[in-house]
């Protein structure tokens, strides 16, 4: 039985019971342990129920980017988290079509779970600069608490004037987490495939082997 099952059944069993789930946003081109060691420290940190992956479908903010099928990126991702019993991975926004939105995919879990669980959205410090452009952000900032990741050495004054701003403006609820596998990014494992250089212990293995067998981010072949 799935996490997500198990939470359900403790629901119906229990009306006052209300889950703390994480939200993971992203499109996971490709993930990598950066990402899967800030949704464990912020479930751990937390005392989340569980975290779920969401891979974005057609994010807005990348339509001038060239990003990887979604359909690549959702089984990465699965491959990825496999082994957390904790962690699981939704299908919300590869599925949705036009344009994929956080606020829609809040809503549509807070139905799911009947209006009665609480949300964290986990997202990078960097998301904090351009959160207000986001699809309806004043009711997002007040619909779920977020939680900002950042690497050791991250400006700290500035995310936490951003901080500041978005609680005192905002009503927005929103915490700290520092990641120390946060060095790690997408951009360069794509770089390191394409130039034919090692991606080894930046990533799963299953996802390693993944895009060599798919030859995925190799240009011309």
């Amino acid at each position: 039985m799935d996490v997500l099952q198990i939470i359900k059944d403790k629901m119906q069993r229990d009306k006052k019971y209300r889950p703390k789930i994480g939200v993971m946003g992203g499109t996971f081109d490709p993930i990598h342990f950066g990402h899967l060691v800030t949704a464990e420290s912020a479930r751990e940190k937390f005392e989340l129920d569980c975290v779920i992956f969401v891979p974005s479908g057609n994010p807005p903010h990348k339509i001038h980017q060239v990003v990887t099928d979604k359909n690549h990126r959702y089984l990465m991702t699965l491959l990825a988290t496999a082994t957390n019993p904790y962690f699981e991975v939704s299908r919300i926004e590869i599925d949705r079509e036009g344009y994929t939105y956080t606020i829609d995919t809040i809503r549509e879990f807070e139905k799911q779970f009947q209006g009665r669980a609480i949300f964290y959205f986990i997202t990078g410090a960097d998301a904090l600069n351009e959160i207000l452009t986001w699809k309806e952000s004043e009711i997002l900032l007040t619909s779920c608490e977020f939680i900002a990741a950042a690497r050791p050495g991250y400006q700290k004054q500035q995310l936490y004037a951003d901080i500041d701003y978005l609680k005192s403006n905002y009503n927005g609820r929103i915490h700290f987490v520092e990641v120390p596998s946060l060095a790690i990014s997408s951009t360069d494992i794509r770089f390191r495939v394409k130039n034919r250089l090692s991606i080894k212990y930046l990533l799963p293995e299953a996802v390693e082997n993944y895009i060599y067998k798919n030859m995925l981010y190799r240009e011309n072949e």
